[in-house]
C-alpha cells in the first residue's frame, strides 16, 4: 500500500480508501446488506493497508453506518479513520446538527468520528447551514470531543467551490467527483488544485464514475489496447487519479471481494508521476473517444436553460449520451424516472426559443423525441 500526506494533517493515508456507499447485497434490495461479506472485505482491505473508510448517513438506508461499526470491532477501530457525514438537507435548525451527529455515533458504535462532512454542499445547501451557525456547532462539537475535524463533500461548480473552500479556514479535507472523464466537471481540476493549494487534503469520489469506466466499450479498448504497458480499464482509471500529488485518497465503493482484492493491488503501485506523457496522452485519447459515442453533439453549455416550459434539456441529453458512451441505459433510465413530469422531454411544447439559444444549432426537439424514446419505460415511450 502507498501512503499520502493528509494536507495539513501530521498523518499518511492510504491511497485506497474504501468508500461504504455500494456495498453487496442481499436480494439487490439497497437497505439488505450482506452483512458478513461487507465485513470480510472491509477487514481484508484493513489488513492490506487501507486506513481510510467513507461513509454517510443515508447510505444503505442507513444501515452503512451500522455495518462500518460492526466492521471496526475486534480492533479495527484503531486501525483506521472514519469519515461520515452530515445530511445538510435534513437540517431546519441547530438542534438538527446534534440530533444526527448524536445518532450516527450510536450508529457507528464509536465515541468519536475522524473526519465529519457537511455531505454535498452546493450554492443553495452551503449558505442555507452557513446562517444556521454550523461552524459555530461544528467547533463546539469538536472541542466536547464528537469529532476530530470538519470537512466538505461537494456537488456544484468550480465558483460555489472556491466559496465554500475560502470561507472557513479549518477545513481538514474537500471530496469531490473527478476522473478522467470528469476533468472539467464541478470542482473538476482547477478545484483539486485550489484545495491542494489551501493545505486541505483532497479526496476522490467517483474515480471509476460509478463503475462506468470499468468496463471499455470496443473503441475504448482499442486504445488501451495500443498501450506498451498493458493495464485493465480499471487499473487505468485509478492510476490517472493517483498520478496526481495533489490528490490525498481515491474512495472506491467496492462490491465484491475480486475488487477488493484487485484495487489494494494496484494501490501498491500508485505513485505520483507514475504515468508516462506518452500515458497520460493516451489516456486523453481514451475520453476523446467516449465522447464521440455521444449521440446528440450537446456540450452541456445549458445555454437552452431555462427551459419556458420546465423541460430538463441539458440533463435529459446528459443522460442519453451517457447511456451510450457507458453502455449503461439501465442507469440512466433511473435518472430519467427521477425527474419530475413536468422536467421530462414529452413536454416539449416545440416552440423553438431554445433552437435559438443553441450554439450547436441542434435539432434540440427532435432529439428530445429520440431521448425519452430510449429513456422512458415502453408504455410510455409509445415503443
Amino acid at each position: 500500500m502507498q501512503y499520502r500526506r493528509f494536507g495539513k494533517l501530521d498523518w499518511e493515508v492510504s491511497v485506497l480508501g474504501f468508500g461504504a456507499m455500494r456495498l453487496p447485497l442481499v436480494d439487490k434490495e439497497t437497505g439488505k446488506v450482506d452483512e458478513p461479506e461487507t465485513i470480510r472485505m472491509m477487514r481484508y482491505a484493513v489488513d492490506h493497508g487501507v486506513n481510510y473508510i467513507d461513509t454517510a448517513y443515508p447510505y444503505h438506508e442507513g444501515q452503512s453506518e451500522v455495518i462500518v461499526g460492526n466492521t471496526l470491532k475486534d480492533g479495527y477501530r484503531e486501525k483506521v479513520k472514519v469519515a461520515t457525514k452530515l445530511p445538510v438537507w435534513l437540517v431546519e435548525d441547530e438542534e438538527g446538527f446534534d440530533r444526527h451527529l448524536n445518532e450516527q455515533l450510536e450508529r457507528l458504535q464509536i465515541k468519536k468520528i475522524d473526519f465529519y462532512l457537511l455531505h454535498g454542499l452546493n450554492s443553495w445547501s452551503w449558505p442555507k447551514v452557513r446562517d444556521l451557525g454550523v461552524i459555530r456547532w461544528a467547533e463546539g462539537a469538536m472541542a466536547d470531543g464528537r469529532f476530530d475535524y470538519l470537512s466538505f463533500s461537494f456537488h456544484d461548480n468550480l465558483e460555489a467551490f472556491k466559496q465554500i473552500v475560502d470561507d472557513y479556514n479549518n477545513w481538514a479535507l474537500a471530496q469531490v467527483q473527478y476522473n478522467y472523464m470528469d476533468v472539467d466537471y464541478q470542482a473538476g481540476r482547477r478545484g483539486v488544485e485550489y484545495a491542494a493549494n489551501k493545505g486541505l487534503a483532497v479526496v476522490v469520489m467517483e474515480p471509476m464514475r460509478g463503475g462506468q469506466l470499468a468496463k471499455a466499450p470496443g473503441p475504448v479498448a482499442e486504445v488501451w489496447e495500443s498501450a506498451t504497458q498493458k493495464r485493465s480499464p480499471v487499473e487505468w482509471a485509478l492510476l490517472w487519479v493517483w498520478n496526481q500529488p495533489e490528490v490525498s485518497v481515491g474512495l472506491s465503493g467496492m462490491s465484491t471481494m475480486e475488487q477488493v482484492v484487485q484495487n489494494v493491488a494496484i494501490a501498491a503501485r500508485a505513485k505520483p508521476g507514475i504515468l508516462t506523457a506518452e500515458e497520460l496522452t493516451l489516456v486523453d485519447q481514451a475520453r476523446e473517444v467516449y465522447k464521440g459515442l455521444a449521440p446528440t453533439p450537446c456540450t452541456n453549455c445549458r445555454y437552452c436553460m431555462p427551459c419556458s416550459s420546465g423541460v430538463e434539456i441539458s440533463g435529459i441529453f446528459q443522460m442519453y449520451n451517457e447511456a451510450m458512451m457507458y453502455e449503461n441505459p439501465r442507469a440512466a433510465r433511473l435518472a430519467y424516472g427521477g425527474l419530475k413530469e413536468e422536467q421530462r422531454a414529452d413536454r416539449c411544447t416545440e416552440c423553438g426559443e431554445c433552437m435559438d439559444a443553441c450554439p450547436q444549432e441542434m435539432d434540440i426537439p427532435g432529439w428530445l423525441e429520440k431521448a425519452h424514446m430510449f429513456l422512458a419505460p415502453k408504455e410510455e415511450s409509445g415503443s
